[in-house]
């Protein structure tokens, strides 16, 4: 699926028709679901629907909806589905402009972009945003049985490589292209404004964190928070070569595992961006496994995910420069992990501070192990 970006005044962008668009599950009538398979292809008559919610998000809100067919038979030969998930904005529309950046950024990947990428990801049939993108609505494949992992309990070695192969689908596509030129009035790779102003706001951010969760934190990790905070700037300055189209926030809860083999899915695009692709890689490895089994795996690990790359026309890039930046990339861990907990507008529980400190302890130890501080201070 593919839909043109329509320009509105003041340089803002939208995708879509203001039809497409629903902020409440009561909206989803049978003609207007009808209309959205239509729109990613799939003509069949819908009779009937009933919805529930799924999951917590508190800036994007999830629904199963579960279709009747008129014709059961005839709408199953054209790949009718059984199910869909609609996923809308949540909140009152005054307070979504914080947000209203990751709503841009998803309706953007599943419209403009997914279709280019290798990447398995929930078929799109249907994306909108509005002029203002407070109010976003995605028709999406309902990936069940498939289920999210944890970030708690981490995966294993063999989880580990289907979620790096499947990441490698995203980079090679875009690899240093100038295709993603054509998406500038949506998708920025950031420039040293913004390489400045994370820096800041990370180190104060920091701070926050280490006083929430200071007492459930090593010294030793919070020492590499701090130094981490502080070269964030130069990092984001340092390390814009080689690009590609970033996921951003590539972790276990972010990605849906079948009960059995490989064919993970990879869901939540709100943090899409252009950057260093071993930031991904990095934030994934030093996140997901816990650190011992990390040291063990993360050589053939990166090297499957260079293999990858290689298959899909990936070239001039040997396994020794992908392992570099895979270190470069490490100060992923630390940004995307302090942020998300200090700015999460869901409800602190001890699971959540559980969470976010098992992924700054794998992020410094990484950090630590590959020298990556000593890396970034040397460039």
């Amino acid at each position: 699926m593919s839909t043109e970006i329509i320009e509105a005044g003041g340089g803002e962008a939208w995708i879509g028709t203001a039809a497409q668009i629903v902020d409440d599950p009561a909206e989803i009538t049978v003609g207007w679901l009808a209309a959205a398979l239509r729109a990613g292809g799939v003509d069949a008559d819908v009779v009937g629907l009933r919805y529930e919610r799924i999951g917590t998000g508190q800036v994007g809100a999830n629904f199963r909806v579960h279709l009747e067919y008129a014709d059961p038979a005839a709408a199953a030969r054209r790949d009718a589905p059984a199910t869909v998930v609609v996923k809308m904005a949540a909140g009152e529309p005054a307070e979504r402009k914080v947000v209203s950046p990751g709503y841009r950024a998803e309706v953007g990947f599943y419209a403009r972009l997914a279709a280019t990428a290798h990447i398995r990801t929930p078929r799109c049939w249907q994306a909108a945003i509005s002029a203002d993108h407070r109010s976003f609505t995605l028709v999406l494949e309902d990936a069940a049985p498939a289920e999210p992992g944890s970030q708690e309990a981490g995966c294993d070695a063999r989880q580990a490589a289907d979620a790096v192969r499947n990441l490698a689908g995203l980079h090679a596509p875009f690899w240093n292209s100038t295709a993603l030129d054509a998406e500038s009035s949506w998708l920025s790779p950031g420039g040293d404004e913004e390489a400045d102003f994370l820096g800041g706001l990370l180190v104060n951010a920091t701070v926050g964190f280490v006083e929430r969760l200071g007492s459930l934190l090593t010294d030793e990790d919070t020492a590499t928070l701090h130094a981490s905070a502080a070269l964030t700037s130069r990092w984001r300055r340092s390390t814009r070569a080689p690009f590609s189209l970033l996921h951003g926030d590539y972790r276990l809860d972010n990605l849906l595992f079948p009960p059995d083999g490989p064919g993970v899915l990879a869901v939540d695009w709100q943090t899409l961006s252009i950057g260093l692709p071993g930031r991904d890689l990095a934030y994934f490895l030093s996140t997901a496994l816990p650190p011992t089994l990390r040291r063990e795996q993360e050589a053939s690990l990166v090297a499957a995910y260079h293999e990858r790359l290689v298959e899909l026309g990936v070239s001039d890039y040997s396994t020794e420069d992908c392992f570099l930046d895979y270190r470069r990339g490490m100060l992923q861990g630390p940004l995307i992990t302090v942020l998300g907990c200090m700015f999460a507008t869901a409800q602190r529980t001890d699971t959540a501070d559980r969470m976010f400190v098992s992924m700054a302890h794998g992020a410094c130890a990484a950090i630590r192990d590959l020298d990556t501080l000593g890396l970034l201070a040397a460039s």
